[in-house]
């Protein structure tokens, strides 16, 4: 069984750990030079918006010399990764576009956008 070609994440919990957990993952995807998609919906969607880690958890992985959540969403941003929103995670949350982080490229989508972006070699996570 060969690995698979690209790693497609859905970040549905709008946890910290979780989240930040996935972007472990997504980041030594793109390092091994697989592509990656992170699928944000429901609670995840606020994991892009500005602010979201900040808080205790990520000032003590900073202080454990862990990577920190923006550590992580930097280097998945450099390494190309695709960050794709759901339109309806977004109005189940009440979560507008306006709202969205700015300093990453974020396309809006569907589970059917996901779905086709998505690899038949490929991995898909549920987070």
């Amino acid at each position: 069984m060969s690995p698979p070609d690209k790693l497609s994440l859905i970040i549905q919990s709008g946890e910290f750990n979780r989240v930040h957990y996935g972007l472990v993952m997504a980041s030594a995807a793109l390092a091994t030079g697989k592509d990656v998609t992170l699928f944000f919906t429901m609670d995840g969607t606020r994991a892009i918006t500005p602010g979201f880690a900040d808080g205790p958890q990520d000032k003590m992985l900073a202080q454990k010399d862990l990577a920190t959540f923006e550590e992580l969403l930097t280097a998945c941003a450099e390494m190309d990764a695709t960050f794709m929103v759901c339109e309806m995670g977004m109005r189940a949350t009440a979560v507008g576009r306006g709202q969205l982080r700015t300093d990453i490229k974020i396309t809006e989508g569907s589970a059917v956008s996901f779905l086709a972006d998505a690899s038949a070699n490929g991995a898909i996570l549920y987070i």
